[in-house]
C-alpha cells in the first residue's frame, strides 16, 4: 500500500514583501532580461512555477523580458 503525502508548504510573500524582493532580484541581474540581455519590457519569473511548489525566493526568481 503506498502512503501519500500532503504537498509541502509554499513559501508565498505579501505583496509589499514581494515587490521589495522583486526589486532586489532586478538589481541583482544588473536590470537586463538573464536569456537576451535587453533592458526593456522587464519581468520577473519564477524558475520552478508556483504551481509546482516554487518558492516566492531569490533563488528562484529570475529577470526575463516579456518576449523570453
Amino acid at each position: 500500500m503506498s502512503s501519500i503525502s500532503p504537498k509541502p508548504v509554499r513559501l508565498r510573500l505579501d505583496a509589499v514583501a514581494y515587490e521589495s524582493l522583486r526589486q532586489q532580484v532586478l538589481r541583482r541581474d544588473g536590470w537586463r532580461c538573464q536569456s537576451c540581455g535587453t533592458m526593456s519590457n522587464l519581468e520577473v519569473h519564477h524558475k520552478q512555477f508556483r504551481s509546482h511548489s516554487g518558492h516566492d525566493s531569490e533563488e528562484n526568481l529570475i529577470t526575463l523580458c516579456n518576449a523570453c
